[in-house]
């Protein structure tokens, strides 16, 4: 494991200057990483793909729990030093790691047997759509564990109805039932970001059928474009004109009254069905 010591040795050596851009905070507690592979209930049996290893503190505890593991990292350095950060702290666990450098959000194939957990530190700037992008990506993702920033895990965890539901709330429901899996301080990075961060445990579940996912994201980013309107405004747009809406919306069982953030996905998905029909 990767302490406060070896984070900063590894920095000086690499020469590196953690970046904003990309999110470069490194853990430098080894328990938070413990912490993390316990929650995904990590098992031989996966292939774990961890977004944004960095300098390897999370690599370095997935690897003993894991059958396999790949690391996408979007920095050359990073990616090029990772392979000998792991061979240096456990070199009996080398052949389980592959590395691609490349941007998660452009990622369209992984080495080897498909993944079937996510488990990563996603960088804040990006961390919704990386998420995303991953599960639609990889249908043989199992379940997902992220760290985001914490207002970010509250959103993507919030049930209908929350004052912080939203467009990530219900995309993430489209796949996978999201559970918010506790807090972590802002202690355990290095350099120390300016605010908390938050665990999010997703577990993968079946789509609503019969129905276009594309369809269904466009109601939801149309639903929540003007939060303060009835549902009956805010998808006249959408629907053609606010009388269509509202047909729409009766005929899907919901009050064109109500707003979006008082709909689940598969409310969406009924409206997406009944447009399309």
């Amino acid at each position: 494991m990767l302490g406060s010591a070896d984070v900063r040795r590894l920095v000086a050596a690499l020469e590196l200057r953690p970046t904003k851009t990309l999110g470069q905070n490194f853990v430098i507690d080894p328990n938070t990483v413990r912490r993390i592979v316990r929650v995904a209930e990590v098992e031989p049996s996966d292939v774990v793909v961890e977004v944004g290893p960095g300098l390897g503190s999370l690599t370095l505890a997935l690897l003993p729990a894991a059958g396999h593991v790949v690391a996408v990292e979007v920095d050359t350095t990073l990616a090029n030093a990772l392979p000998s950060t792991v061979a240096s702290y456990a070199p009996a666990l080398s052949g389980r790691l592959d590395v691609v450098r490349a941007d998660a959000l452009e990622l369209g194939e992984l080495p080897g047997r498909a993944p079937t957990a996510l488990v990563a530190n996603l960088p804040y700037n990006v961390a919704v759509p990386v998420l995303l992008h991953m599960l639609e990506t990889f249908p043989a993702l199992d379940r997902a564990l992220v760290m985001v920033q914490k207002e970010v895990a509250e959103r993507l965890a919030a049930p209908p109805g929350s004052r912080v539901y939203g467009v990530p709330s219900v995309k993430a429901a489209w796949y996978a039932t999201v559970t918010y899996a506790g807090s972590v301080s802002r202690t355990v990075f290095w350099p120390v970001p300016n605010v908390d961060s938050g665990l999010v445990l997703l577990r993968r579940r079946t789509p609503p059928k019969g129905v276009d996912r594309t369809a269904v994201f466009q109601v939801i980013e149309a639903a929540f474009a003007q939060r303060r309107k009835t549902l009956r405004a805010a998808l006249s747009g959408w629907a053609g004109s606010a009388a269509a809406a509202e047909e729409l919306l009766v005929a899907s069982g919901i009050d064109p009254r109500a707003r979006g953030e008082q709909l689940s996905v598969d409310d969406f998905a009924r409206l997406a069905t009944h447009f399309s029909e």
